[in-house]
């Protein structure tokens, strides 16, 4: 039996391990695969997480933004007004209220709202923000071109509303930079909601420029109309209104022709618009006329003014307790005892006359009331501008025969010893002509009658009398026969006229003509003088003989007493 054999066990092959697969290809298959898929599919399929983070983005950037501007609000202070915009001028008027002119560093005068009419008020903001009423304080879309102008350095952007030209023009600096922009919007909306409208608008109006010199409504009345600002009619407050847009070339209206119908277009825009608006009625619409303005600049009888000025403005302060200078910026209104007509028809007669060479020709003229002192004529020369020096005030003239008819006068006080004066002023000659006319009772001169601010009267005129000559006296002093040798008798309307002089004959010095009755004393005096032989120094000179002197003071004087008659 053959053995069984085994059969040995067959040796595997050796089982190799599993070979991972390879990540490397794969990741570039894919990556492969995603750059053949379009940008817009992969955005398409991506586009929801990209809004869902862009949401984000920009809710969180608003918070922040809306955070700041809540916390630059309430950090916001409303300023005082700058202090240049609350310096207010002293206006003068003359004895009916017309205007002289003013003393102050900036031609303005506050007014309250309700003294401007409303339909004045309405014409400013029918031309410069006709949403006054209801906006906001800001306008968005201005508001946005600013910023854009500011960013690209583009052109000024205007459009501002009322509030923010306020707070602009008043409570902030000129500057313009995107900061100082903002902070005018967040102010102008603090200050719309913590003030009125009424209080904005008054303070707008009483600071806006328009030209002219003229800051505020009031300042702009007198500089263009010469008128109070609850006088101006319809027509002239839209044409103010219209003014603001570009105040410094509309300033010549009325002077300049293409600049005042450039200005009458803007006029009939801005009555079109009150009109749509139902500001004014139809029929004012069409009865409205183009104002007339003031010349500009001014001309040259508004010089004569400053004489007025200066010694009214001396007195008010005198009377106030004050300085000029304080007077000058407290926004006074100082009504004078002046009658301008008469002072202009003054230098409309006495100008043109001239002296020979190197000698200066002086005239000057005083017009008083008998019993009250009210000056109502002061002529002290022929230009301010070249000789500030007033010679009816202040300058010395020879008296000579003028005299006469007061030495034999027993004057008391303070005229006492007055007739043995050798040069008098004009002024103080006739205050003691009055006294004679006004049957011995002297009253102190004075120009300035009342004097208010804010619409409170602080000072009221009260003439000061004094008994200086007994009335029999006085009235025997009124003859003009009794002038003496020197004197000339004249027929005229006053109830006594004479001339009289320094010098005799044909080399006079000093000629003057005074002429009185019970409701005026006028004296005209005139003169001459020429360089003295030591430096800023004058001596008397002759005066011309042809025309003659005497002819000039009584020819003067009867015409300006028939014009004040």
């Amino acid at each position: 039996m053959t053995p069984e054999l085994k059969e040995e066990p067959r040796e595997r092959p050796e089982e190799k391990p599993r070979e991972e697969p390879r990540k490397a290809p794969e990741k570039a298959r894919a990556r492969a695969r995603s750059r053949r898929v379009p940008f817009r599919v992969r955005l398409r399929r991506n586009r929801g997480r990209i809004a869902r983070h862009l949401l984000g983005a920009f809710l969180l950037l608003l918070a922040l933004l809306c955070g700041a501007v809540v916390v630059a609000y309430k950090l916001t202070v409303i300023p005082e007004p700058h202090p240049d915009t609350v310096v207010q001028s002293t206006v003068f008027l003359d004895e009916k209220g017309a205007y002289l002119g003013r003393r102050g560093p900036v031609d303005r005068q506050e007014v309250p709202l309700s003294q401007v009419p409303r339909y004045v008020q309405n014409a400013v903001i029918a031309a410069e923000n006709r949403s006054f009423r209801t906006d906001s304080g800001v306008s968005p879309k201005a508001l946005v071109r600013a910023v854009a102008a500011a960013l690209t350095g583009g052109e000024r952007q205007g459009g501002s509303t009322i509030t923010q030209q306020y707070v602009k023009n008043a409570l902030l600096s000129p500057e313009q930079t995107l900061s100082r922009k903002a902070r005018e919007a967040l102010i102008a909306v603090k200050l719309d909601r913590t003030r009125s409208k009424d209080e904005i608008l008054e303070g707008y109006l009483n600071t806006v420029y328009f030209g002219r010199g003229a800051a505020g409504i009031q300042s702009a009345a007198r500089n263009y109309f010469d008128v109070d600002t609850r006088n101006l009619t319809v027509s002239q407050g839209a044409a103010l209104a219209a003014i603001i847009n570009l105040p410094s070339y509309y300033e010549k209206a009325g002077s300049d022709p293409k600049v005042t119908a450039t200005l009458q277009k803007r006029w009939e825009w801005v009555l079109d618009a009150m009109a749509s608006s139902g500001d004014i009625t139809a029929k004012q619409r069409s009865g409205a006329r183009f104002p007339a303005f003031r010349f500009y600049p001014p001309g040259a009888t508004d010089g004569q003014r400053q004489y007025l000025i200066d010694v009214a403005a001396k007195e008010a302060a005198d009377r106030l307790g004050i300085s000029e200078d304080q007077l000058a910026r407290g926004g006074y209104t100082v009504r004078t005892t002046f009658d301008l007509p008469l002072q202009v028809s003054t230098a409309e007669l006495v100008k043109g006359r001239t002296a020979g060479k190197g000698v200066r020709l002086h005239t000057a003229v005083v017009g008083m009331e008998p019993g009250d002192g009210a000056v109502r004529v002061l002529y002290g020369g022929s230009d301010y501008a070249r000789q500030p020096f007033n010679d009816a005030v202040s300058g010395a003239v020879e008296a000579g025969t003028v005299m006469t008819p007061l030495e034999r006068m027993p004057f008391g006080a303070p005229l006492t010893g007055f007739a043995k004066t050798a040069a008098p002023t004009p002024l103080r000659l006739t205050s003691a002509y009055a006294a004679v006319a006004a049957d011995g009772m002297y009253a102190a001169p004075y120009t300035v009658a009342r004097i208010t601010r804010d619409g409170r009267t602080v000072y009221s005129a009260h003439p000061d009398r004094h008994r200086v000559l007994p009335g029999q006296a006085a009235r025997a002093a009124a003859t003009p026969v009794q002038a003496g040798a020197g004197a000339t008798p004249v027929a005229g309307p006053p109830a006594s006229l004479f001339t009289a002089g320094a010098g005799g004959g044909i080399t006079r010095r000093t000629v003057w003509t005074v002429a009185y009755d019970a409701r005026l004393t006028l004296t005209v005096t005139l003169f001459a003088d020429k360089p003295g032989r030591k430096k800023d120094t004058t001596v008397p000179a002759q005066l011309p003989t042809d025309p003659s002197p005497t002819g000039f003071t009584e020819q003067t004087a009867t015409q300006l007493w028939g014009r004040l008659r």
